[in-house]
């Protein structure tokens, strides 16, 4: 390994706490394992270990906040186990929620901003383009370098946190420029622009690419403009669930990007592969273990949602209340945009559970019951069953808000051709 001389002093010891010595412990010998030569300092981490998955990773961040650790860049916290603003809300035994809260609260002692969501990029907390970052959190990791354009590899839980006490991260994968070009490309032309321009169409696309690509880097050519940031990140988070994607240059919206002879870097593409309508419905399908009939809740909000998102609730709607509970997800800076207006209370008034620091799929917020699951979130679709029991059903925002007023699954076909 090429270590600079104040690298070398703080894995000495020699340069700081003991935490922060064992912090670039594990981030050197991560970069060792990766191949990489040397390490590349970051400006920025988003940590992804903030949730509660057993003893050792509380003990482990428990740890290095005990010997001084503390991070040497901004860096935000993931969604925990637990509500911090509403403490009944998570249905958690005493013990697991004490490990959770313990957890939590380690990553503040170590300087952590406690943003506790998964859409850091929602809040001031965003890189630039060209900045090198060590994001966890797959669809943080996608957006960063999908939307912004700045650079991170897929960060596991605690070698994030490493990275952000260190101030490094292994120089390999995505940090590379060479390694950022595509090589598959996904070609949309056959498509009818309605359906381009349809958000839940961004997640399903999401979806397929995910499960086509794997962890390979694609292109996407044919997205007409202008493109919204919440449908970037309803894709993102797709791709990174069914997948491995790490980075998808969309034509005309990554920056890299201008267009897809650049996300190839001037060189044919190892396989095209064009997109069909057929493809689109089947992936659309794939997101779905329910069919018609009632549903017991609708879940809104993975990646968490934005206050347009939670508006555009609001405004379909139009002041009818809903059957069944309907869930959103969202960061606590978003809520305190709704409340300013006074958007929170209004959707309140309809029937909204707000979920705050962290979502129904990761922790105990839902009934423990089998039930079935209606939500405009591919990534929610994707987890629901396995994490929470709950059959998903998976529609377009207005699908959802349609269904949670009827009780029932109500699903309007004509959006997708």
């Amino acid at each position: 390994m090429n270590l600079s001389d104040h690298e070398r002093g703080i894995l000495s010891g020699a340069n700081g706490p003991e935490g922060a010595r064992m912090a670039m412990e594990v981030v050197v010998e991560a970069a060792r394992m990766m191949g990489a030569d040397r390490l590349v300092p970051i400006v920025s981490s988003h940590i992804d270990g903030c949730l509660y998955h057993g003893d050792a990773g509380v003990l482990y961040c428990e740890k290095l906040a005990e010997e001084g650790a503390r991070v040497a860049v901004p860096a935000t916290t993931n969604v925990g186990s637990l509500n911090l603003l509403k403490a009944d809300q998570v249905q958690l035994p005493k013990a697991r929620r004490g490990m959770a809260y313990r957890l939590m609260m380690a990553h503040q002692r170590m300087g952590c901003t406690p943003t506790w969501t998964c859409a850091p990029y929602q809040t001031q907390a965003r890189p630039a383009l060209g900045q090198q970052i060590a994001w966890g959190e797959s669809n943080a990791v996608a957006f960063a370098n999908t939307v912004v354009g700045a650079r991170t590899n897929r960060y596991g839980d605690f070698l994030d946190l490493a990275c952000a006490i260190a101030g490094r991260a292994p120089y390999y994968g995505l940090h590379c420029p060479e390694n950022r070009s595509a090589r598959l490309l996904f070609e949309l032309s056959g498509l009818p622009e309605p359906l381009l321009r349809e958000d839940a169409f961004f997640a399903v696309l999401g979806a397929l690419v995910g499960r086509l690509a794997g962890d390979a880097v694609s292109a996407v050519d044919g997205i007409p403009g202008p493109v919204r940031e919440d449908q970037l990140k309803a894709f993102c988070a797709a791709a990174a669930a069914t997948g491995a994607v790490a980075l998808t240059h969309i034509a005309g919206v990554t920056p890299e990007a201008p267009d897809a002879a650049s996300a190839l870097g001037g060189v044919p593409p190892e396989e095209t592969i064009r997109v069909t309508r057929e493809m689109v419905v089947a992936a659309r399908d794939r997101l779905s273990l329910a069919g018609s009939g009632p549903i017991d809740c609708v879940s809104l909000g993975s990646p968490h949602f934005s206050g347009d998102e939670c508006r555009e609730v609001l405004a379909l709607a139009e002041s009818r209340t809903f059957r069944v509970p309907v869930y959103v997800c969202l960061g606590r800076h978003t809520l305190e945009g709704l409340r300013t207006d006074g958007a929170y209370e209004a959707l309140q008034d309809l029937g909204v559970e707000f979920v705050v620091d962290t979502c129904v799929v990761v922790t105990a917020i839902l009934p423990q019951r089998p039930g079935v699951m209606m939500t405009n979130s591919a990534k929610f679709a994707y987890y629901s069953f396995g994490n929470t029991g709950y059959k998903p059903v998976f529609g377009t925002l207005s699908d959802c808000i349609r269904s949670a007023q009827e009780g029932r699954v109500v699903r309007d076909p004509e959006i997708w051709g």
